[in-house]
């Protein structure tokens, strides 16, 4: 966190100097480890194992949050009969197929009582949900009754045991889920010695409970793995069994990688979500509007009232044009027919599927895994649109990428056309950010951008303005989604700059006479009202720009709720009706955030109530209610459809209700916890020669490598290595590598290293340090490579990519690569050059045993 996020870390220092005692986790010692009041190194991709013995060691000496757990989570409810654990399955939970590599989770659910997910995968449901795809949905399939037809109960009551006693309850599947993660089994599989492991407990457990709470901050590489999702699950299950959620001073932090990261997931771009993480349709046989809500939304909490915010966005798309009589216009959103991440992405250009593709700000040639599929996909194209600040490698790899100098490409047979087209800077166009926290901060357009460098609102308006001319008249049905496109943009200055403050008044949302909306409880599923994003309405209540706010901290109180603005509805802390108890009372007054006020008959605090205003503590909903009116008093968690935190996960996930400790896809070791040995469900795409994977405990490929970031560089270099001062301060491509490794291998300190995988070779400078551990895994000494990813062949500070290494082995909720964790070879002296490079990844896979097929097992 000091390396990437310093400006967010002096928050750290500020709390460490009030006597917060700060715990870094990291392969490797960093500035962060050196602010740390302790530093655990460990195994890369062993994290699930380190979490699950810290919550064994909860579980097991009664040092969780006893009230906070019986009230707010779902730690007492009932599963069904015919689930398994993977301590019944060796690895495995119940209803996995080995021929699709999938789950069928239909016992993962709660006894007598289905489900829906809050988020992820909610489309597992949907075939159960409406009775197979058809237009109307019976009432056997609604999401209060067992999918397999079960006894139907009320929605939000499935059946509990407070003493947390049942052995069919969650609280007793998760004691027995994670009796095996213990402290023997901790150092066994991360190398983390015992001693310190009960240190980092002690501390944890020590600050959590009624007056105190634990902070969990994490950097997004923790994503980065086949088990990516449930490494972020394991750490949920923590925080909750501590009562760390919905508190002052708890939470879990995703620091992220780049300015608005968080605003890219919420006005996505990612290929499975609409605004306000609304599910994309997928291509079911007859879905209109109302299936498609039956079968996605939760019939309790927030998410009850999903019809409303996707009227409200298909109105803000498509205006007068998408009225009751059309549905809205639902049948203009495109249709998913499976996963169209970047990865697949990739493999449909390699197939001739994808003809087309823009790059906005994303540097593929050396910044994904497996950086040459990147390059042999684009070289596949037919055309490529390239939008950055400098010539990065993306743009020019069609004549001076590595394939060129070894002969696997020539520019003379690549078609691909080429646009490159100058990007403006964030300084030189107005417009938001949104943080790890949510909160939307506004920037102002400083100076004009130079040349013709244009924003990205500029570039996505005028292409949708000139394409529009271009169809204009068309009779084809086709055409209609784009024509009747809201695209009324004002535009300001000799450049025809879009307003940025009209595209955010249109995501704030409308009422029918244009006011601007304040909150989403004013939007509608009658066509009244418009919203691009319901998450983000009341960032222009009463027309004023919320975001642009900047008072000083001194005039305010600490939340600080005129310093821009948090979705949603200004609340700075989620599910904040958990910092008080069932009564309505503060856990302590030291942690005090919100509570019920009797007198007032509100909810009131020091943040904005995540809650319903006036809804007293005692209020149990009449039979029948739904949405938010189905939230009872004590139901904190207002996005999940049981108003529970979940301990476990009955649906949403595709690899498993609990986190288990499963090797990545390259290891140097067997599972030590399951005959299981990978993530069963991972996502592996179509084979290719390029993409090679690695067998269990290859002698060939003995050490793990692991990337990450550098203050002086930012993400794929596309901003950094064209700047000289950045350049002299980070000069050259590097690998850490222990003293001990280096006189196993014969590396010399600023000498050349050589690090190879199945996928590629690489060179790197020498860097040779005792920030590097080595660890003892499984009874033998374990080094790890750390390398920066920052690097690429252009710019003042150039060298080889770390991501050539990577493989394609990817996370099956979120589709993410697995980059923190590869297992690779080290020598000395520089890589070969040429064909030689290609030969010498080919024999090392000779020397493993690789074949198409080695990896691939389930």
């Amino acid at each position: 966190m000091a390396e990437c996020h310093p400006v967010g870390f002096q928050w750290v220092m500020e709390a460490k100097a009030r006597g917060a005692k700060v715990i870094h986790v990291d392969p490797r010692f960093t500035r962060t480890s050196a602010m740390a009041d302790v530093h655990v190194p460990l195994r890369a991709g062993s994290d699930i194992a380190f979490l699950g013995g810290i919550i064994n060691h909860v579980l097991r000496n009664d040092a969780y949050f006893r009230d906070y757990v019986v009230a707010y989570t779902n730690a007492p409810v009932i599963l069904r009969e015919d689930f398994r654990d993977t301590e019944d399955l060796d690895g495995l939970f119940s209803g996995f197929d080995p021929g699709s590599r999938a789950y069928d989770n239909a016992t993962w659910q709660y006894a007598g009582l289905e489900v829906q997910a809050a988020a992820g995968q909610r489309d597992q449901e949907y075939d159960r949900r409406t009775q197979g795809g058809g237009p109307e949905v019976a009432e056997a399939a609604r999401g209060e009754t067992a999918g397999s037809g079960g006894f139907p109960i009320a929605a939000g009551y499935p059946p509990r045991d407070p003493t947390l006693q049942h052995p069919r309850c969650v609280f007793q599947v998760l004691k027995r889920h994670y009796a095996r993660y213990t402290p023997e089994m901790v150092e066994r599989v991360c190398g983390v010695p015992q001693d310190v492991f009960r240190t980092v407990c002690d501390l944890i457990t020590g600050n959590s409970g009624r007056d105190r709470t634990t902070a969990f901050a994490y950097a997004v590489g923790w994503t980065q793995h086949t088990v990516g999702v449930q490494y972020i699950r394991a750490a949920a299950i923590l925080q909750l069994l501590l009562g760390n959620i919905g508190r002052p001073g708890g939470g879990i932090l995703a620091l992220r990688g780049h300015a608005s990261i968080q605003g890219s997931t919420d006005i996505p771009t990612l290929f499975n979500l609409l605004p306000g993480y609304l599910p994309m349709p997928h291509a079911h046989e007859h879905e209109d509007l109302d299936t498609y809500v039956q079968a996605e939304a939760a019939r309790k909490g927030f998410w009850g009232d999903m019809r409303a915010y996707m009227v409200s966005l298909l109105k803000a798309y498509w205006g007068d044009a998408a009225t009751a009589a059309n549905d809205y216009r639902f049948d203009y959103l495109p249709r998913l027919t499976g996963s169209h991440s970047t990865y697949e992405t990739v493999m449909a250009q390699l197939d001739g599927v994808c003809k087309g593709y823009f790059l906005l700000g994303e540097n593929p040639a050396v910044g994904s895994a497996d950086a040459k599929m990147q390059r042999l996909g684009m070289a596949n194209l037919d055309w490529l649109v390239v939008r950055d600040f400098s010539l990065i490698e993306s743009a020019t790899w069609w004549k001076d990428g590595p394939e060129i100098e070894t002969g696997e490409l020539r520019t003379e047979d690549i078609a691909t056309e080429v646009f490159f087209l100058p990007a403006a800077a964030h300084t030189e166009k107005d417009g938001s950010f949104t943080n790890t926290q949510r909160m939307l901060q506004w920037h102002h357009a400083a100076v004009e951008p130079p040349g013709q460098a244009r924003s990205d609102l500029w570039f996505a308006y005028h292409l949708g303005r000139l394409v529009r001319a271009a169809l204009a008249g068309s009779t084809d049905e086709m055409d209609r989604p784009i024509l009747d496109l809201t695209w009324d943009y004002p535009v300001k200055g000799e450049n025809a700059e879009p307003d940025a403050e009209a595209v955010l008044a249109e995501i704030n949302g409308r009422a029918a006479d244009g006011r601007p909306l304040s909150a989403y409880t004013e939007l509608s599923d009658d066509g009244s009202t418009s919203c691009g994003c319901w998450i983000y309405c009341g960032v222009r209540a009463e027309g004023v720009n919320q975001a642009a706010r900047r008072k000083p901290g001194r005039d305010q109180n600490w939340v600080a709720p005129e310093w821009g603005w948090a979705w949603p509805a200004n609340r700075r802390i989620l599910y904040n009706r958990a910092s008080a108890d069932p009564d309505g009372r503060p856990w302590s007054e030291r942690k005090a955030l919100v509570w019920w006020d009797a007198a007032q008959g509100r909810w009131t605090g020091h943040d904005v109530p995540d809650f319903v205003p006036d809804r007293p503590p005692g209020y149990t909903p009449p039979e029948g209610a739904r949405a938010a009116d189905a939230l009872a008093g004590d139901d904190p968690f207002i996005m999940q459809a049981d108003g529970k935190a979940w301990l476990y996960v009955p649906t949403g996930l595709v690899d498993g209700p609990l986190p288990a400790h499963y090797e990545p896809q390259d290891s140097p070791f067997t599972n030590p916890l399951y005959r299981q040995q990978r993530n069963p469900a991972r996502h592996l795409p179509s084979p290719h020669p390029d993409n090679r994977y690695q067998p269990v405990g290859s002698p060939v490929y003995p050490y793990v490598a692991t990337t990450y970031r550098l203050t002086e560089h930012h993400t794929a270099g596309g901003m950094s290595r064209w700047q000289p001062y950045l350049a002299e301060l980070q000069p050259e491509f590097f690998c850490e590598v222990s003293p001990e490794l280096a006189r196993e291998r014969g590396l010399e300190h600023l000498g050349w290293a050589t690090i190879i995988s199945a996928r590629n070779v690489i060179e790197a400078r020498v860097l040779v340090t005792e920030r590097m551990t080595p660890l003892t895994v499984d009874g033998r000494t374990l080094h790890q490579i750390g390398l920066p990813y920052h690097w690429g062949p252009n710019g003042y500070s150039t060298g080889d990519a770390a991501n050539e290494l990577l493989h394609m082995a990817l996370d099956p909720n979120t589709h993410i690569q697995e980059s923190k964790a590869i297992a690779c070879d080290i020598r000395p002296g520089r890589r070969p050059r040429g064909p030689q490079a290609a030969a010498l990844v080919r024999s090392y896979r000779r020397r493993a045993g690789i074949t198409g097929a080695t990896g691939t097992e389930v």
